[in-house]
C-alpha cells in the first residue's frame, strides 16, 4: 500500500525554523516528483514547492522563495521542506504529494499519492 507520512510540524515563533519530512512506504520515490502544499483555515490548498524526480530542479511559490528549501534523499525514500524565517501567514496544514515524473498538481489527483498532513503554527 502506497503511503506518504509527513512529520516535523509544530508551534514556532515568528522568525523561527522547522524542517518537515515526508517519508514514503510501499513504493519508491525514484522517478517521483515531490510537491509540498499547504492549506490555511478557511483558504484553499496551495502549492508551496516542488522538486523534480532527479532532484536537479525545484520551484517555489513566490511568498516562500528565499525562505523555504525543498530537498530529497532517495536513499532514505524521504523528501524535506526546510522552512526558515517563518511568518504567521505560513500557518497551515502542510501536505506532501508524489507523482511519477512530473510535479503534483491541485487540479488532478490522477497518479498522485498524498500524505495526511502536518500542522505548522507560527505564533508568538
Amino acid at each position: 500500500q502506497k503511503q506518504l507520512v509527513e512529520s516535523g510540524g509544530g508551534l514556532v515563533q515568528p522568525g523561527g525554523s522547522l524542517r518537515l519530512s515526508c517519508v514514503a512506504s510501499g513504493f519508491t520515490l525514484d522517478y517521483q516528483a515531490i510537491g509540498w502544499f499547504r492549506q490555511a483555515p478557511g483558504k484553499e490548498r496551495e502549492g508551496v514547492a516542488c522538486i523534480s524526480y532527479s532532484g536537479n530542479s525545484a520551484n517555489y511559490e513566490d511568498s516562500v522563495k528565499g525562505r523555504f528549501t525543498i530537498s530529497r534523499d532517495n536513499a532514505k525514500n524521504t523528501a524535506y521542506l526546510q522552512m526558515d524565517s517563518l511568518k504567521p501567514e505560513d500557518t497551515a496544514v502542510y501536505y506532501c504529494a508524489a507523482k511519477y515524473l512530473s510535479c503534483p498538481r491541485l487540479n488532478t489527483n490522477v497518479g498522485t499519492s498524498w500524505g495526511q498532513g502536518t500542522q505548522v503554527t507560527v505564533s508568538s
